[in-house]
């Protein structure tokens, strides 16, 4: 049975909706996620849902266990995840209270992050030109639609490092990239998820203008908190349109982005090394057995 995972980003802590919850706490080769997972049910689809920054917002980007969250979210059965994050917008058409549904990433991170499964003893370079699940992204600009959101089909996300904010001149240099939205967290978990076989997609809800539009560098923190609150209550009612509407699987490549991958021989890898990427490697092992 397709579990879908749900990763939620700031102001969105819990999920209305979810029926028959159990939580549980899932330990990884990489630690521990960011917060217990919560399983449950929606219109009958499993669906587990992981707060980023914690139960409490207690973690920064930069301190976030990626690995460990992906890790966890592959080990209890996931398949394809949706990624809900705030962003600020790069674009005058894209306004606060729009969402984004991003299909590139340019990254602005330090490269102190983990964002690889490999190493230790094994090369992988899985292909990343697509970084999104082209069928999961359709099914989800689809719901955003049906919800009645002022969605974006498509645009580019910057991931920058944080936790504080562009300069100006970071602002205005992001918009000559010709980027839609600028956030902390998704890319991480897309290059994550794509190593791990999971269909990965991002719902960026916008929360306000990022500093390059001067007309509204006046807008209050209440302002922004309430386009959030609105924000998070349209994202429940397009995350009930999804799970309603999500096909059955396939018509993409996510669950086979290893294949080609992976350069090491796996009878060259370290035993430790396979141990802990068991959950990666797995079919890949039960293949090189058969031969």
């Amino acid at each position: 049975m397709t579990k879908l995972g749900i990763i939620g980003g700031t102001g969105l802590y819990s999920l209305p909706g979810l029926a028959k919850i159990r939580e549980r706490r899932v330990r990884t080769p990489f630690g521990a996620p960011s917060g217990p997972l919560h399983i449950g049910e929606i219109d009958g689809l499993e669906v587990v849902f992981l707060p980023r920054h914690g139960t409490h917002h207690t973690l920064l980007p930069e301190e976030i266990n990626y690995r460990a969250n992906i890790m966890a979210l592959k080990q209890i059965g996931v398949t394809r995840i949706v990624s809900v994050c705030a962003v600020g917008s790069l674009h005058g058409r894209i306004h606060p209270g729009d969402f984004v549904i991003a299909d590139q990433f340019i990254d602005r991170t330090r490269k102190g992050r983990a964002d690889t499964f490999f190493g230790r003893g094994i090369v992988a370079h899985v292909s990343f030109a697509e970084p999104v699940c082209p069928a999961l992204r359709a099914a989800l600009v689809g719901a955003a639609r049906a919800a009645g959101a002022r969605v974006h089909d498509g645009g580019a996300y910057v991931n920058m490092e944080g936790p504080a904010f562009s300069t100006q001149a970071e602002s205005h240099l992001y918009r000559q990239f010709g980027a839609c939205v600028i956030g902390m967290t998704s890319l991480t978990e897309a290059k994550l998820a794509r190593e791990a076989e999971m269909c990965y997609a991002t719902l960026a809800a916008v929360s306000d203008y990022d500093c390059w539009n001067s007309e509204h560098a006046s807008v209050s923190i209440d302002q922004i908190l309430g386009t959030m609150k609105r924000n998070n209550e349209m994202t429940i009612r397009i995350l009930a349109a999804f799970t309603r509407a999500l096909p059955a699987g396939g018509g993409c490549a996510c669950g086979s982005s290893l294949r080609d991958a992976i350069l090491t021989p796996l009878a060259h890898v370290p035993p430790a090394t396979r141990a802990r990427l068991r959950p990666l490697l797995a079919p890949y092992l039960a293949r090189q057995k058969r031969k």
